[in-house]
């Protein structure tokens, strides 16, 4: 990833340590009102059952889940806790991994099969599959890499990685691969390794989860439950970022759209129009926002307007307020 450059529009502004708090910081309840937990699915329930189960352990009201896996996939499913949930929509435009694992009803050679993963790549059409619940319709999906990982039974079964734009449907994928190579193809195992930074490393399996909200529930325990939960600023890590000062964080969190006097950092090369990160100067995610001039024009402005935010993340009171209701 790309470093980003910004311009420095207020290189003295300061954070009141008495407010807000790191993102990692975060104690257990706050990571429970915003946080996301990453969880290793097994094969065989549904997102939507994972999500249900985390809530009911939890006993909190709103968890949701980013980016469905069929019931059959395994990997990494996202769980987003609270307010965490409005951020839903920027989780389903990360980039996801897959490792699938296919079978063909006769034998292919490794570079005949390696040739033919090899224009997977690009944009391509990709149609939801009848087991979809979404409607079927034609639309295209970018690949950005596909790799033949490992050939075995007598070149019938093949492990593959698939790196793709979201909404890509692999069950398609693989169908395609069978109607190029003239060789039915089925799909055995799919496997999520990664949805944008975020990797199955990091997650957890559901008996991990159980046991962590064990210890919290019946021994006052905490620690290994917050290890489990990460901030909402991890799912919303390479965002174009403006960084804002204190007072301006307190008016966002009620709505209110950002003017140039609150700002300390802005991305350069940003066009009106674009979707912005605002955070505090302690990291925190206030909301996401859109620009509604360049970015390249905000170090020569005074004053006026400069994004309106669409998703208000950060609970409103967590900073003081410091402008004026009239």
């Amino acid at each position: 990833m790309e470093k980003q450059e910004n311009w420095l529009v207020d290189e003295s502004a300061t954070t009141n340590q008495s407010f807000g708090c790191m993102p990692y910081e975060r104690p257990l309840e706050e990571l429970l009102e915003c946080g996301i937990i990453l969880v290793d699915k097994p094969s065989g329930p549904s997102s939507h059952q994972l999500a249900a189960w985390a809530r009911s352990m939890l006993g909190i009201n709103r968890i949701g889940h980013g980016g469905t896996l069929d019931p059959f996939a395994t990997g990494l499913l996202t769980l987003l806790c609270g307010r965490s949930t409005k951020i839903t929509g920027e989780l389903l435009k990360k980039p996801k991994s897959y490792v699938a694992v296919i079978r063909f009803k006769n034998p292919i050679g490794g570079p005949e099969l390696h040739e033919l993963v090899s224009k997977m790549q690009g944009e391509i059409y990709n149609v939801p599959p009848k087991e979809s619940a979404v409607k079927i319709q034609v639309r295209s999906r970018k690949v950005t890499k596909s790799n033949l990982i490992q050939t075995e039974e007598g070149d019938r079964v093949h492990l593959l990685s698939i790196d793709c734009e979201a909404g890509t449907y692999i069950r398609t994928l693989i169908r395609d691969l069978g109607l190029l190579s003239s060789n039915d193809c089925e799909l055995l195992e799919l496997h999520r390794s990664r949805t944008g930074s975020l990797d199955d490393q990091m997650a957890c399996n559901m008996q991990q989860l159980a046991d962590a909200v064990f210890l919290w529930r019946e021994h006052d325990d905490p620690r290994g439950l917050s290890k489990l939960i990460s901030p909402v600023e991890a799912v919303l890590e390479g965002m174009p970022e403006i960084i804002i000062k204190d007072g301006a964080v307190a008016a966002l969190s009620h709505g209110a759209p950002l003017a140039r006097p609150g700002i300390v950092s802005v991305p350069k090369g940003l066009l009106s129009g674009g979707t912005v990160l605002l955070s505090s100067l302690k990291g925190e995610a206030v909301a996401i926002a859109e620009l509604t001039v360049d970015s390249d024009s905000i170090p020569g402005m005074d004053s006026g307007q400069v994004a309106i935010p669409k998703t208000v993340i950060m609970q409103p009171g967590s900073y003081p307020q410091t402008w004026s209701k009239e």
